[in-house]
């Protein structure tokens, strides 16, 4: 099957517009079809296989851009919907592209561009069908986030808009703290999209000078500086038809944020030092620790790479607004690093996780992986407990008001730490059984059970 087999639909309320779309599209397919309202959209959705949608964003009537962009996703997850709208609001971009929109553009349009949009989301919906047709029957919700873990409704709702946004080509842009995992975010997305044969990439865009950080992002020729001795290919090449994560950007320095927007917009690769341009499909997802709007009140970071990197927006939460999540996290950590050193550790005591759980986690998931992995070294018994956690994590832990763990584990009974924790975690949830035991780690049962051992209050 090829590129001419996709059929195109184009809506707009606008007739002239409409047809003058039809035509310019026919270069790149001979099947497109245009209608005037979001009504007659929605019934040939209904009756018709439609490949890419192009629609107004703003249409006359009770279905709008958006209706017909719900619509055709309901018909089949394969259909690519591109917007066109000349009320390019954040937010109803950001609506757009968490319900599955390709991509968007703003009036007045460019045909060249759109014709370059529409041919790779043809591209891509043809992939699909043909991916699914040799493949094996499997569970299409079946989606692995590998490392990325949490059971607290922050994440479940993380989750659920990486599922509708993971086989689009839409732009992501997370948001986080360090150590949160935007990494491990990004990866998941990418290992969940049709790119994921091809390559994932990521950059980090504050630990190199603005002259490597180009050299990185664009490649360049021989002699183009003192010591380009070769030829080199730069990471958007590299990562043709796969994902480049561009982690850090607001720390990207503004002369590299005109060049990447300039990229953004046209596909076009040009190394340092050559005039030879160079077409890629690339799709980007940006991370950052900052707050862009801030960094663009101080002319910092530019408005419109802003709001073309932003697309759908994602913000991780620290771990200690989750602390829920805490449990699954060691555990999982404890596996990995037993399976990488060897060692026979396989669980963690209930007292050693209510410690971790009540820590507050400045380094965030980082910071939990390199202490789980310190503790498996050197624990030589099949449980982590107390005594495996290092000390800056245990002595920094609030017992109480005006009260701190001794700066050695001497003179503390397990009990004692037990009965302080389980005061703690009912005191931060107001007395709440239910979540104060998913905090700590155990069932409600035990927690009932250790309430009237310990005769606390409640």
């Amino acid at each position: 099957m090829s590129e001419g087999g996709i059929v195109v639909l184009v809506v707009d309320d606008e007739r002239e517009h409409a047809d003058g779309i039809v035509e310019a599209l026919e270069k790149v397919c001979p099947k497109a079809i245009a209608v005037y309202s979001g009504k007659d959209a929605v019934e040939i959705l209904g009756r018709e296989r439609v490949d890419v949608v192009v629609t107004d964003l703003k249409l006359d009537g009770d279905i709008d851009g958006l209706a017909v962009l719900e619509e055709a996703k309901r018909q089949s997850e394969h259909t690519k919907v591109i917007l066109i709208t000349a009320y390019a609001s954040i937010e109803t971009c950001k609506e757009a592209m968490r319900q599955g929109a390709y991509d968007y553009l703003v009036k007045p349009i460019d045909i060249n561009q759109l014709r370059t949009l529409v041919a790779e989301a043809g591209r891509e919906v043809l992939k699909a069908i043909a991916h699914e047709r040799s493949a094996p029957e499997r569970d299409s919700e079946a989606f692995v986030f590998e490392g990325v873990r949490g059971t607290s409704p922050a994440m479940q709702g993380i989750f659920e808009v990486l599922r509708r946004v993971a086989r689009t080509n839409i732009s992501v842009m997370i948001e986080g703290p360090s150590g949160t995992g935007k990494e491990l975010l990004a990866r998941a997305i990418h290992y969940n999209s049709l790119r994921r044969d091809m390559a994932f990439r990521p950059i980090n865009c504050a630990g190199l000078t603005e002259t490597l950080l180009e050299s990185e992002l664009f490649g360049h020729v021989k002699g183009a500086f003192t010591g380009a001795m070769n030829d080199r290919k730069g990471l958007f090449e590299i990562a043709d038809k796969g994902t480049l994560l561009l982690d850090e950007i607001g720390d990207m320095p503004l002369t590299m944020q005109a060049k990447l927007l300039r990229f953004l917009e046209d596909g076009i690769v040009v190394p340092v030092g050559s005039y030879k341009p160079v077409k890629v499909d690339v799709r980007v997802i940006s991370a950052t620790n900052h707050d862009l709007r801030r960094l663009i009140e101080q002319k910092q970071f530019r408005q419109d790479l802003y709001f073309r990197i932003k697309g759908v927006s994602i913000t991780l939460p620290a771990l200690r607004e989750r602390p829920e999540d805490i449990p699954e996290f060691v555990q999982y950590f404890i596996e990995e690093a037993s399976a990488e050193v060897g060692s026979r550790v396989s669980g963690i005591t209930d007292a050693a996780m209510t410690i971790l759980t009540n820590f507050e986690w400045p380094g965030n998931i980082r910071q939990l992986r390199n202490c789980i992995r310190t503790m498996v070294v050197m624990c030589d018994r099949d449980r982590l407990d107390v005594q495996d956690i290092p000390p800056d994590i245990y002595k920094v832990r609030q017992l109480g008001p005006g009260r701190h763990a001794p700066a050695s584990l001497g003179g503390v009974s397990l009990n004692d730490l037990e009965k302080q924790a389980i005061m703690d975690t009912l005191a931060r949830t107001s007395g709440n059984r239910e979540k104060a035991a998913k905090l700590l780690g155990i069932g409600e049962r035990t927690l009932y059970r250790k309430i009237k051992e310990y005769n606390l209050q409640v």
